[in-house]
C-alpha cells in the first residue's frame, strides 16, 4: 500500500472488554524544608531602587445617615452657595467635615454653648408626611 504524505497509519482499535489504566494517586506531603546541612547560598544584594513619591495612605471612609431637621438642611444648602460665591464650590459632605474641624477647635466651655444652642431631636426615620 502506497503512503500518501500527510497521512499516518492508525492503531488497531482495543477491543471494549479492556480495563483502563489507573491512575496513580498522589498523597499530600508536607512542604520541603531547605537541609541544614548545606549552608545558604549567599544573596546578592537588591539593586536600589529610588522611591516614588510617598504616597499618603487614603483613611478608611465610612458611611452613615443621620437624621436634621428641615431648616439646619437649608443651612447647609445656604453654605454651600456662599463657598460657590468664595470660588470654592463645596459637597455636603464636605460642609459637614468643615465644621467638625471647627468645633473641634473650640474650647471645652465653647463646644458645650454650641450643643445647649442646638434642640435635641427623636432619632430615626421621620413619619411621612400626608
Amino acid at each position: 500500500m502506497a503512503r500518501t504524505q500527510g497521512t499516518t497509519p492508525t492503531a488497531p482499535a482495543t477491543p471494549a472488554t479492556a480495563t483502563p489504566a489507573r491512575k496513580a494517586v498522589r498523597k499530600p506531603t508536607a512542604p520541603r524544608q531547605p537541609s541544614k546541612a548545606a549552608p545558604a547560598a549567599p544573596k546578592a544584594a537588591a539593586p536600589v531602587v529610588p522611591e516614588k513619591e510617598a504616597k499618603a495612605k487614603k483613611p478608611k471612609l465610612v458611611r452613615d445617615s443621620f437624621t436634621i431637621p428641615k431648616d439646619e438642611y437649608a443651612v447647609i444648602e445656604a453654605l454651600k452657595l456662599r463657598a460657590v460665591g468664595l470660588s470654592h464650590p463645596a459637597k455636603k459632605s464636605e460642609i459637614l467635615r468643615a465644621g467638625l474641624k471647627a468645633l473641634a477647635g473650640l474650647s471645652d466651655a465653647a463646644l458645650r454653648n454650641a450643643l445647649k444652642a442646638v434642640p435635641a431631636i427623636k432619632t430615626g426615620r421621620p413619619k411621612a408626611d400626608k
